[in-house]
């Protein structure tokens, strides 16, 4: 079993289980509001260093660049190190086994910001139509680290979509590797925002269809950590169901390269 890291990160993050009516609530809408999960000091440090990072490579929206540029910075959780324990051994872990099971690894962690002067919307999709694994039970949180709402680009969804599977959507090879935007075709009408405070989590199923609009606050950025859970099985349908490389953050993998994969990589 991990070392309990939780006294050592307690001045961070803030670690609550969820309830037996948060699971039941995860289970019929797909989404949950959680948190805070970071402390006050644990917020500024997480904005601090993830801008750090941002800044080291990105900057101010830029109208003449792409979305890649102006919105995603992918392996954050190698740039800093409370994303880094944030993404390892936090809270978002314990209700990552909550949802998915005791065996757990990790799958994505970027930022996506949406810095002022970013109208630029993000259609309907699923985020294993990004990146397809089976079990079809990933997890995406979402973390805030500036209050998210309707004005500045805050997060829309669709209850219970997790529910109707993953949609039909071909990409290519070079779809995936150029990460060409999915953009399915979806009735407005039944999404819903999700307004957030900064400190707060989203989470929501790999299956869950949702979107963001542009940040039309003139004086606010919108900034998101995407991390993202799967259970430590877990294969990448698109590639010959080849094991989705990531840490093993809880339990055991039957897969010695995921076992092995960044198990170097210092927690404290």
């Amino acid at each position: 079993m991990p070392k309990d890291h939780r006294p050592t990160l307690a001045p961070w993050f803030v670690y609550r289980a969820l309830t037996a009516d948060e699971l039941r609530s995860f289970a019929d809408n797909g989404y949950l509001l959680y948190g805070p999960s970071l402390t006050d000091a644990g917020l500024e440090r997480m904005r601090d260093e993830c801008m750090a990072a941002w800044n080291a490579e990105k900057g101010p929206f830029d109208p003449d660049s792409t979305w890649l540029n102006n919105a995603l910075l992918t392996n954050i959780h190698h740039r800093t190190e409370l994303v880094r324990q944030y993404y390892f051994s936090g809270p978002i872990v314990d209700v990552a086994t909550q949802i998915i099971g005791p065996n757990i690894k990790t799958a994505t962690s970027q930022l996506t910001f949406k810095m002022r002067g970013n109208t630029q919307s993000f259609a309907w999709h699923q985020d294993n139509v990004y990146g397809e694994l089976d079990p079809y039970n990933a997890i995406s949180c979402l973390t805030a680290l500036d209050d998210a709402d309707q004005k500045n680009g805050c997060i829309w969804i669709v209850p219970g979509s997790h529910a109707q599977g993953q949609v039909e959507y071909e990409r290519t090879d070079e779809d995936i590797q150029q990460r060409t935007v999915v953009e399915l075709d979806i009735d407005d009408a039944l999404g819903v925002p999700v307004p957030i405070k900064a400190g707060q989590c989203l989470f929501f199923h790999a299956l869950m269809l949702h979107k963001s609009e542009g940040n039309f606050a003139k004086d606010r950025d919108r900034r998101i950590l995407f991390l993202r859970y799967a259970d430590a099985d877990a294969v990448e349908v698109y590639n010959d169901r080849t094991p989705r490389l990531g840490r093993l953050v809880r339990g055991n993998t039957k897969y010695n390269e995921v076992r092995a994969y960044e198990a170097q990589l210092p927690l404290l």
